[in-house]
């Protein structure tokens, strides 16, 4: 049985090639990608035994999502879904740099993820896990998905489960308000918070240094674990009457997306495989580095390329 189940939502990634705009472009490059699976796929690179839990197309392209994942490691848990209508959700990734930026423009509704519930999911994976990961992007998605994201946590902690949940808002999906009111009613379920310091900021109004809120947060709604990431100015995490900080390590960026997905696979593979909290963030932190280096969504590195960042340039952490 795996060690690590996520659940949410993987879309067909495509990209012109650099330089290109999408109204000019004739190629597209394809790749797959969506917060849960991608933390799937990080743990599993890192020694973890993960499954993801979804819902796909009976088609190609939902055959396409399972064997990418496979061959990264990582069990599928799917529901097929084989109506007229099923379809896999896209996202077009347009790069650019300085001034001009990278766009995102996604085409995901009715996917149909969007439409599963806790009946028609194989949910026995959830079992004998001893981790269950999922994001806020999940129950932005629809209100039937809202619906199962809480019944899976709540069963899951029924089991005796750990749960882990990243705010991960998305402005495209909801707003700020709409979120935060969706994360609080979710909390009674969580073990361990992972947010960005700006989420926090944004959907949770709160604000102020960063060790502060992470304990208010761990304090107010029970969690095990707090942990902000701060980009560029790294991690903190609460935990046990402890607060863990951890530096960035530095990166030639050369594809930013998924990379806060890479932070928390590598955080929950090595807390699954022992590590104490100081030690997992040091991990988060290097995965993430190491992800800014790879084209696509998927964090593809090793463990030992972690360990040797690590080893390189020191842990960067201050436990107090």
């Amino acid at each position: 049985m795996p060690d690590l189940v996520t659940f949410g939502e993987t879309m067909l990634r495509l990209s012109p090639p650099r330089g290109e705009r999408l109204e000019r472009t004739r190629t597209l490059d394809t790749a797959i990608g969506g917060a849960e699976s991608n933390v799937a796929v990080a743990a599993a690179r890192l020694g973890c035994e993960a499954a993801w839990l979804s819902k796909l197309p009976s088609s190609p392209l939902g055959r396409r999502v399972t064997g990418e994942l496979r061959s990264h490691g990582v069990e599928p848990a799917v529901a097929w879904d084989e109506t007229d209508s099923a379809r896999l959700g896209t996202y077009y990734l347009e790069y650019g740099g300085t001034p001009r930026g990278t766009d995102v423009v996604y085409d995901r509704r009715d996917a149909s993820v969007t439409t599963a519930t806790p009946s028609e999911l194989p949910t026995a994976t959830l079992d004998d896990a001893e981790l269950f990961y999922t994001s806020g992007i999940t129950p932005a998605l629809s209100p039937t998905l809202a619906d199962t994201t809480e019944a899976l946590l709540a069963a899951a902690r029924r089991a005796g489960t750990t749960t882990a949940f990243d705010l991960n808002y998305r402005s495209k999906l909801w707003s700020p308000d709409a979120a935060g009111e969706a994360y609080t009613s979710l909390f009674p379920h969580i073990d361990v918070l992972v947010a960005a310091e700006r989420d926090v900021n944004a959907c949770l109004n709160r604000e102020g240094d960063a060790i502060e809120v992470a304990n208010a947060l761990l304090h107010e709604f029970g969690f095990e674990t707090v942990i902000l990431t701060r980009g560029a100015h790294g991690s903190v995490a609460v935990h046990d009457g402890d607060a863990h900080e951890q530096d960035a390590y530095t990166a030639d960026t050369f594809d930013p997306v998924g990379s806060g997905d890479a932070f928390v696979g590598g955080y929950l593979a090595r807390r699954l495989r022992g590590g104490d909290v100081a030690d997992a963030l040091a991990y988060g932190a290097a995965t993430a580095s190491l992800k800014r280096t790879i084209d696509g969504d998927l964090a593809v590195v090793t463990p030992e390329e972690v360990r040797a960042l690590i080893a390189a340039d020191g842990d960067g952490g201050i436990s107090r």
